[in-house]
């Protein structure tokens, strides 16, 4: 099955990519801005390494909120 384009999408297949999109970038942004506002001490691992998996689409900023924290 071929990928369809954008103007190929139903409203309702275009809706819901974009909701996903946006709870994607959500979580992201949550992520970034939780690891720069903890203390060190409270994170589990380096922060540096955390930062760089939470750009793993959906499956990193679940894993930081879910594993990286204490």
């Amino acid at each position: 099955m071929a990928a369809k384009h954008w103007g190929e999408l139903s409203v309702p297949q275009r809706a819901f990519l974009f909701a996903a999109s946006m709870a994607q970038f959500a979580l992201l942004g949550a992520a970034l801005w939780d690891i720069r506002r903890r203390d060190a001490a409270l994170v589990r691992g380096p922060k540096r390494v955390w930062r760089g998996v939470v750009f793993i689409n959906w499956i990193g900023p679940i894993a930081y909120f879910t594993l990286g924290r204490k």
